[in-house]
């Protein structure tokens, strides 16, 4: 029997998976795992920092389905990764890193004194869904295939594979690998028909219900089953924030997050909530009074592939552990025959209210696009960028007032096309999650609305954009301060003129405000496209020629530091950090 390296051996089970893309920093310590996906044909992309591979790996997998891998060295390799898998085990994508490790005669554990070494299974193992060190040559293959069962169990998250050095690189004799189906279950887990029966019937006779949709329903790819569920109910459909889009928010069932008034107001009347795929956490308010209905009066079906989230803050009245694409998919065949017996009329009345409100509050927000002058309101950028990018753009949003106000001006218009750190508000990933979204969906260009703070924290991806061909164009909204900082100081230290000044002067405030850099220069340093705005009216011929470059560019966009800090749901977005009462 030929010999193999422990490398190739993960790499033909990651082929046999239908792995494609691999994104890591090349390293001696995983040269048998690395050449061999380089010889099965298993693209290596290779940022400039491993925290960006976990991300890129993460937003791979985000907008492909498909399992998102990343790879890192021992010692500081792995230590370098860390953030990132915090990050996209957080958001809860489907990601499987593998990492090198010393020899097993000097850790697990560790001798004392060794290299480039630490615990690192043991350290992953409290941020990921599940960590294991292979400790001999023949259970690499074990250890691979529990990796990947746990990986495609319940929630998506992070799991974690460390391979000593010694077993990745050296030869041994090769076991027979098993099919993918032969160690994990490949077929969408189904609801029971009584399940479905009894949600079918509560929603059919609720007066009016409703839909709230998290990232399950993305992981599910479950878009189509649920626009036909909503149209059957003539239900609306709110969404957590990392869902939004999920519904087109051009249809009229769909109430997107920014209109937070409205949102507490349809979790209000609705007396049957229909709950697919969310954990209903701190910002969808827990699930609980006065932002939703107190759950004495509403009816809550909830629908997740993970038992353990279920009633998690919000109590369910009919659990439902099943796929969500699965059960939406049943649920519309059951609610077919229920179409006749259901109030419509009364709920097309109620959504046309809530139609009217969101129009009434976007009018008062496009007040802003009115506002011409230099340097310009950060209301444009979002605007203009729906105008400019093609309709099934990803758009990735990085920053904390640069998120806002991105979220705020554009519309999700194609199911899954929106990507951020919406958990955790991850300053700096947008920058390679950018880079994974032009991998992941080649041939359409990414738009990355960017703070310059952010920004600051990985600028080196740029070059990692243009080596891989990957058109990003970054739109960095420059107000040379931490922003979001900036305004809660002001409001500890001078509430009151803060109030009647909109701000403080640099020397009121602490350690706030920032330097210049010229990003459209640095760009144009590694290859990029750059260029440098500070006139609304120069905002969209900027973004054209950056789209007509073919190739990756910075688009510098200097805004107001002041109209910056005052992002729009400020209010809503503090009360959403104190505890609800029920």
């Amino acid at each position: 029997m030929a010999e193999i390296s422990g490398g190739e051996v993960l790499a033909r089970m990651l082929r046999a998976e239908g792995v494609e893309k691999v994104f890591g920093i090349i390293d001696g310590t995983y040269f048998g795992f690395y050449e061999a996906l380089h010889r099965l044909g298993i693209a290596i992309v290779t940022p400039r920092h491993e925290s960006c591979a976990a991300h890129m790996a993460g937003a791979y997998a985000r907008l492909t389905g498909k399992l998102g891998v990343c790879m890192a060295s021992n010692g500081p390799g792995v230590a370098n990764l860390l953030p990132g898998l915090v990050v996209e085990q957080g958001e809860g994508n489907r990601v499987l890193a593998i990492t090198s490790a010393r020899r097993p005669s000097i850790m697990y554990p560790d001798r004392g004194g060794a290299y480039q070494c630490f615990d690192q299974s043991g350290v992953i193992a409290k941020i990921a869904k599940w960590s294991a060190a292979v400790s001999s040559f023949d259970r690499v293959p074990e250890l691979a295939r529990k990796a990947l069962r746990k990986s495609w169990l319940g929630r998506p998250g992070v799991v974690h594979l460390d391979v000593p050095e010694t077993i990745m690189n050296g030869k041994a004799g090769a076991a027979a690998l098993w099919a993918p189906h032969q160690y994990r279950n490949v077929m969408p887990l189904a609801a029971g028909p009584q399940q479905v029966q009894q949600a079918a019937d509560w929603l059919a006779q609720a007066q009016l219900p409703m839909i709230h949709a998290g990232s399950g329903v993305i992981h599910a790819g479950a878009f189509e089953e649920l626009a036909r569920v909503a149209e059957l109910l003539q239900a609306p459909v709110t969404t957590s924030w990392a869902a939004r889009g999920v519904l087109p928010e051009d249809s009229p069932l769909a109430i997107p997050m920014p209109h937070v008034t409205v949102n507490h107001l349809v979790r209000n009347n609705a007396d049957v909530a229909l709950i697919v795929g969310s954990r209903v956490g701190e910002t969808d308010w827990w699930g609980r009074p006065p932002y939703w209905r107190d759950p004495a009066q509403q009816k809550t079906i909830q629908v997740d592939i993970d038992g353990e989230l279920i009633g998690l803050n919000k109590p369910a009245d009919l659990p439902i552990v099943a796929d969500a694409r699965q059960f939406l998919r049943e649920l519309a065949e059951a609610l077919q025959t229920r179409v006749e017996r259901m109030p419509l009329q009364q709920r097309r009345a109620r959504n046309a209210d809530y139609a009217r409100a969101m129009q009434g509050e976007r009018a008062k927000w496009d007040k802003a696009l009115a506002d011409m002058a230099v340097p310009m309101h950060p209301a444009h950028i979002g605007a203009v960028c729906g105008e400019v990018f093609p309709r099934d753009s990803v758009l990735v949003a990085d920053g904390g007032n640069a998120t806002i106000w991105a979220m705020f001006y554009h519309r999700a218009l194609v199911p899954n096309r929106i990507v951020s750190t919406f958990k955790f508000g991850m300053l700096g990933a947008g920058m390679s999650q950018a880079v994974g979204a032009a991998i992941a969906l080649p041939g359409r260009p990414v738009c990355c609305i960017i703070g310059d703070g952010a920004f600051g924290f990985h600028p080196q991806e740029v070059e990692t954009a243009v080596r891989n061909h990957a058109q990003v164009i970054y739109i960095v909204l420059s107000d040379r301060q931490w922003g979001m900082v900036k305004m809660n100081q002001q409001f500890m230290l001078r509430p009151i003129k803060t109030l009647l000044m909109k701000h403080l002067g640099p020397e009121e405030t602490i350690k706030a405000d920032l330097g210049e850099i010229e990003f459209d220069a640095l760009a144009r340093s590694m290859g990029a496209h750059g260029e440098r705005v500070s006139d609304p009216r120069e905002l969209k011929p900027a973004l054209e020629r950056a789209l007509a470059s073919g190739k990756c560019a910075v688009v510098h966009v200097d805004v107001d530091p002041v109209k910056h800090m005052w992002a729009p749901g400020l209010m809503h977005f503090k009360k959403m950090h104190e505890e609800p009462r029920g």
